[in-house]
């Protein structure tokens, strides 16, 4: 044996130990689904309409084009960020009801212009969505290189958590700042469903963390509109070969999050889009396929940033709980005929700005260890 596998040995080692007693470290999670202990949900006031960068206009809905040319800079209707706030804060009762710790983002404005030397955005988005910007795996808890301008100051909000999740023992990683220069993206993409390239290049490493799905040891990426290959690899570098990343391909007019498509939900039990993933992955062969239901999310409903299939964005708190959206009985049906305990939440107003449960949240502390489940 030699003396790197040694090493390797005495951490997994250590980190059985963890799992065997009661105190975690602060920052500790490895899936989507051991007992849930602590958790950021994010905020949604004062979220600002961005600019029509290339790669904001690849991922929203058509339909939705012509209001951010006309509207970028301003706030999004106050009834419609106040609708959702309230579900926001239904969900934080529900989970501390649960007995997990609930942390929250600082609230920042929006609403002010800012730029750097190569560009200048009329102002920012809002901190609603912490699970693009952070990702916890293991016990290192990492900063997103957004792939947005209109996001570039985003994780500001969130700054003063981490500082305390670093003074408590956590490990904190920034991937490096991006540069986003306009040779970063390409103007021309138009989406095929069935992409290899995207609205960005490999000029510098980006990613959303919402891009990326774990599974244990094994780490599930999709490539997207603000997702690259560059990211994905400084990522896999920068977890060690404790991990292992695999790339995924999907059917979809706009990439961009992988947690509207493919969802672990518990050792043996995977959610599928059933559009999307066309192929169930190989690995999962031997797993329970779900494919979700469509939403019931009435057409009428205004969606800014993202399709109804967010109705399938949602988190688990441990192998059997799963909060769902109150109003999606379809999908609440297929959780309990498949052995889940479904908890009921109104989330139908926060839909609307592009995101789900498990958007809304970054798990940072569950209570398990690293194991190997495909």
């Amino acid at each position: 044996m030699t003396i790197v596998q040694d090493v390797n040995l005495l951490e997994e080692i250590k980190t059985y130990a963890n799992t065997q007693g009661t105190n975690y470290p602060i920052v500790n999670s490895y899936n989507e689904w051991d007992p849930l202990e602590e958790v950021i949900v994010g905020v949604v006031e004062g979220a600002t309409i961005p600019d029509l960068e290339v790669a904001v206009k690849a991922t929203i809905p058509e339909d939705q084009i012509e209001y951010f040319q006309k509207n970028a800079g301003k706030k999004f209707p106050q009834e419609a960020i106040n609708a959702a706030a309230k579900e926001l804060e239904e969900f934080v009762n529900i989970l501390e009801g649960e007995g997990i710790t609930v942390r929250r983002p600082d609230k920042i404005n929006q609403a002010r212009s800012y730029g750097t030397q190569e560009w200048q955005s009329k102002g920012g988005l809002y901190q609603a969505m912490p699970r693009d910007l952070l990702i916890v795996i293991g016990d290192q808890i990492i900063e997103s290189p957004l792939a947005w301008r209109s996001r570039y100051f985003e994780i500001f909000s969130f700054r003063e958590m981490l500082k305390d999740y670093f003074k408590k023992g956590g490990k904190w990683v920034a991937a490096p700042k991006p540069e986003l220069p306009d040779h970063f993206y390409r103007p021309e993409y138009v989406s095929t469903g069935n992409d290899d390239e995207y609205a960005i290049n490999e000029f510098e490493p980006t990613f959303d963390a919402a891009d990326f799905i774990r599974c244990g040891r094994d780490i599930f990426v999709q490539k997207s509109n603000v997702t690259n290959d560059f990211g994905i690899d400084w990522l896999a570098r920068q977890i060690g070969d404790k991990f292992r990343v695999h790339k995924l391909k999907f059917t979809d007019s706009h990439p961009m999050h992988v947690d509207a498509t493919f969802m672990p939900l518990a050792p043996g039990h995977l959610l599928l889009n059933p559009e999307r993933a066309t192929e169930i992955p190989s690995l999962f062969k031997s797993w329970n396929i779900m494919y979700s239901p469509k939403s019931t999310l009435p057409k009428s409903h205004p969606m800014y940033m993202s399709s109804s299939w967010v109705n399938m964005n949602i988190l688990m708190l441990d192998e059997k709980r799963v909060v769902v959206e109150r109003q999606e009985q379809p999908l609440i049906d297929l959780f309990k005929k498949n052995g889940f305990e479904p908890i009921l939440c109104d989330f139908r107003n926060f839909y609307s700005f592009g995101g789900g449960f498990h958007c809304a949240t970054v798990d940072v502390r569950r209570r398990g260890g690293l194991q190997s489940y495909v």
